[in-house]
């Protein structure tokens, strides 16, 4: 088995040594480096490549969104999870909408943030719709409409199937989940959601679920039913 490996990015010793002696007890996880600002990312990133990056938003110099807006436009870009004390925070949207797979509380058990971890590593998103709903109403205000109508316009880009996986994959379903909703197979689902992030210049399936939302297609769904 190959170990999953991580670099860990938080300007606070403490919490990296926290998160080294987590993560690196795990069989399949190995830490490969640590970067104690945003500024340092790049140069370990092509030194010790890295499949996750678990990347603090508040760092002194270069803070994590500009570090992650930086990786994910890379080629080979590892993925991004962002590491945050605020459920609903400006600046986690602002990294999941430049491409993180998602975001960890600092003080989330050690067994969930491992899952995250791997989850990531395997290419599935860490963000519940719960979660999702929370932080696009925390970004609500007067920019909405602006973006409303952008997200449509992307949408409309898209075939009615894949449409239809895409609301599917904003509701937070697994690939498996969508297959059985919308009765096909697996392997199609994930031909649905290449074509998806090829037509929308979508780096994961965050931001699909981001521009899902912006679109106004889940609220949409639910008033239509099951």
């Amino acid at each position: 088995m190959t170990a999953i490996r991580v670099l860990l990015v938080d300007d606070d010793p403490l919490v990296r040594a926290g998160l080294a002696l987590m993560l690196g007890g795990a069989d399949d996880i190995r830490i490969v480096g640590e970067a104690g600002d945003g500024d340092q990312v790049e140069a370990l990133v092509d030194r010790t490549r890295p499949d996750v990056v678990l990347m603090d938003i508040r760092m002194p110099s270069v803070d994590g969104l500009t570090a992650t807006e930086r990786l994910r436009g890379r080629a080979e870009a590892p993925q991004v999870v962002v590491l945050t004390t605020f459920h609903a925070d400006e600046q986690v949207l602002r990294a999941l909408r430049a491409g993180a797979a998602g975001f960890v509380l600092k003080d989330t058990p050690p067994a969930e943030i491992l899952d995250a971890v791997r989850r990531v590593a395997a290419g599935d998103p860490v963000l519940s719709p719960a979660v999702t709903r929370q932080l696009m109403e925390h970004a609500a205000g007067t920019a909405a409409d602006t973006r409303r109508t952008r997200a449509r316009a992307r949408i409309a880009t898209l075939n009615d199937r894949e449409r239809e996986v895409a609301v599917a994959a904003g509701r937070g379903l697994s690939n498996a989940e969508i297959a059985a909703t919308l009765f096909m197979s697996v392997a199609t689902v994930k031909t649905h959601v290449s074509r998806i992030l090829a037509k929308l210049d979508l780096s994961n399936r965050v931001q699909i679920a981001l521009l899902v939302y912006d679109a106004g297609l889940l609220e949409e769904a639910e008033e239509d039913g099951p």
